[in-house]
């Protein structure tokens, strides 16, 4: 299962996949990036040849949506972490001063459990200094009203036009992933996190 959020403003993908490389592309992770702009994919793995720890990859895509951009961080994979983590195990059982030896190895699969958390973490860092966030863009924010097919600015109840209730269809985006959804839905289609 992916993680999808959509940040909303002036931002393309270049410049977040940019900070991710800048930020990643050292240590025992290499960094490559899978197009350009409007969809980049960004991958994220161990070096082949690291000198510790277990082996784990993940990738990032980013793609332009209106007024924004939606990011996708993929499933990552655990199979070398797992690996590099149970030789530690089985090592310490049969002589528990083995894990002197291997605390490299142990820091670097802590490091790389939590890869997808830091790539969240880089990533609404920078959408902060992009000054983009998951709040509806002033753009989105407008409304057409359904009878008349005005366009009608945020807040108002009725139809500047034609005067028609407009209470149903005023957008909003989700506060935990920035995906836009109606005043009547109770859950994020996206997320599934409940709406306020």
């Amino acid at each position: 299962m992916s993680d999808t959020r959509i940040y909303h403003g002036d931002i393309k993908p270049s410049d977040l996949a940019r900070d991710l490389i800048s930020h990643f592309n050292r240590g025992n992770y290499r960094v490559q990036q899978i197009g350009r702009d409007p969809k980049i994919a960004i991958q994220i793995a161990t070096h082949q040849f690291a000198q510790s720890g277990g082996q784990t990859a993940l990738t990032v895509t980013i793609h332009q949506v209106e007024d924004g951009i939606s990011v996708q961080v993929g499933k990552q994979a655990w199979l070398g972490v797992a690996a590099s983590l149970g030789l530690s195990a089985l090592s310490a059982l049969r002589n528990p001063l083995t894990l002197l030896g291997r605390i490299d190895d142990i820091a670097q699969d802590i490091e790389s459990l939590q890869l997808d958390e830091d790539i969240w973490e880089v990533i609404n860092y920078s959408a902060r200094q992009h000054g983009v966030g998951t709040a509806l863009s002033d753009r989105l924010k407008r409304y057409v009203c359904p009878y008349c097919i005005t366009a009608n600015p945020p807040g108002e109840g009725n139809c500047v036009a034609c005067g028609a209730p407009l209470g149903d269809i005023q957008p909003r985006t989700c506060l935990n992933c920035g995906f836009v959804v109606s005043s009547l839905e109770r859950e994020c289609p996206n997320c599934h996190a409940k709406l306020i």
